[in-house]
């Protein structure tokens, strides 16, 4: 039983943990040795294995959860378990989001519509201190390298919408309004902007708007 490795699932939704542990149980050499809710949750259950001598050697771990989002997890676990690998599984393929979750020390990342068996796949190779990209993130980050996007292609649609919404003038309790997302999530978006498209302030963002003819220059 040396060569099975225990896993730790760990989502805030109970039909997506009850359905990956199900498929893990199945798969050759992998055991489930615990669930867990969020990113707070998830340290306590490492807390409690591992006064257990039983630490899983993998973490699958979603990235947008309550209380304790997962990139804050993972470089809480790297930290204080080094020996404990993790893997994301997650919605969200950004490239900031895959350089952030690498960043804090994942060893893996993968979407949710992965094949099953590429998340087992993932789970063997950080077991064995490798990292797995799901292909579309690899794809995306090797595009990247080889031509960094530069002014406008830099930005996401929904990065573009944020950026004619700061042209106008919005404040980001206003743009969150407008998008229906929380006012930290309009901060983290217009900080993205500003960060990708080199600009150090919101009026430079809003002229650079008005050049590139997202909206009407005043007057």
């Amino acid at each position: 039983m040396q060569d099975v490795i225990g896993v730790l699932v760990v989502d805030d939704h109970a039909v997506v943990r009850r359905g990956l542990a199900a498929y893990l149980e199945s798969a050759a050499g992998i055991e489930v040795i615990g669930e867990a809710s969020d990113g707070q949750d998830a340290l306590a259950q490492l807390a409690r294995l591992a006064s257990q001598e039983n630490l899983p050697k993998v973490v699958l771990m979603d990235v947008l959860m309550p209380r304790m989002d997962g990139l804050t997890a993972i470089g809480a676990i790297v930290a204080k378990y080094p020996d404990v690998r993790v893997v994301v599984l997650t919605s969200f393929g950004e490239t900031e989001r895959v350089h952030a979750a690498l960043q804090a020390g994942a060893a893996g990342y993968l979407l949710k519509d992965a094949d099953p068996d590429e998340v087992a796949a993932a789970i063997r190779a950080a077991a064995r201190g490798e990292v797995h990209l799901d292909p579309a993130v690899a794809g995306r980050l090797t595009r990247q390298l080889v031509s960094p996007p530069m002014g406008l292609t830099a930005l996401t649609p929904r990065e573009r919408t944020i950026l004619t919404l700061v042209g106008r003038g919005l404040s980001n309790r206003q743009i969150a309004t407008e998008l229906s997302i929380s006012e930290r999530t309009a901060r983290t978006h217009v900080s993205h902007v500003l960060t990708k498209l080199q600009l150090s302030s919101r009026t430079q963002a809003a002229l650079f708007a008005i050049r590139e003819g997202l909206i009407d220059s005043p007057g």
